[in-house]
């Protein structure tokens, strides 16, 4: 990285700001390689993440606005601060205990709300999970399960006495609010479930254009019910 930064127009040109989207772009190719359990392609994009993080040290190494040894070691003391079950006499048992008092450790140390920590650039269903997984953490949560998808259902109804765009929209978004929840109370990831969704649902219409492409003509060419029949053939596939 010295060297880089000493002799290489491109990575002399850098900052913090110009390294942040492609910082982002590299999370979501690890992202990538993590969700088809590609385990070499999630090794070498773990190396362009480290690199990214030792870009950022490197940069504040020269502007003199941090340090990374002093970021380890704050890691560190961070750690231990909130693992008392391991560094102190506090007991935790189970992983929600440890989460609960992860939460309240993080109020002690100054910071105003529980939700404080959610980052407000993440994507909307990554965030709706931590938010409601925060909150649970101090007890604002509902009791059962039954008690979840009976809000999933007062959801869907208002969504559907909707009246006009607004209100669907805002309905919208407190029905998928309300779904998010109950994949956490499920122990499903809702990121995770989704992508997978997408990716089945790329996989089969794939199959309905292969179909077609079979057949020589365009997709566009195909009536829905030929589109179905070659989707639910690819499904029982």
């Amino acid at each position: 990285m010295d060297q880089l930064r000493a002799h290489c127009p491109w990575d002399r040109k850098q900052t913090f700001e110009s390294l942040r989207s492609l910082t982002i772009e590299e999370v979501y190719e690890l992202s990538d390689a993590i969700a088809e359990k590609d385990w070499k392609g999630v090794a070498g994009e773990m190396g362009d993440l480290f690199l990214h993080l030792l870009f950022y040290a490197k940069l504040g190494q020269e502007d003199g606005c941090l340090n990374l040894s002093e970021s380890l070691d704050a890691m560190c003391d961070k750690l231990i601060r909130r693992h008392p079950h391991l560094y102190s006499d506090v007991h935790a048992e189970t992983p929600e205990q440890v989460k609960a008092n992860w939460e309240k450790i993080k109020l002690q140390e100054g910071r105003h709300s529980v939700l404080q920590g959610v980052p407000r650039s993440l994507p909307a269903l990554v965030k709706a999970m931590r938010i409601q997984e925060k909150a649970a953490g101090v007890g604002f949560d509902f009791p059962t399960m039954e008690d979840v998808l009976d809000k999933v259902r007062e959801e869907l109804d208002e969504f559907l006495a909707a009246k006009n765009a607004e209100q669907r929209s805002e309905e919208w978004g407190d029905l998928m609010f309300s779904l998010v929840n109950a994949a956490r109370f499920a122990g499903i990831p809702a990121e995770n479930a989704l992508e997978e969704a997408n990716r089945k649902f790329i996989r089969r219409f794939e199959a309905i254009e292969k179909e077609a492409a079979s057949q020589g003509i365009q997709i566009t060419d195909m009536s829905m019910e030929a589109m179905q029949a070659a989707w639910d053939r690819a499904k029982a596939r």
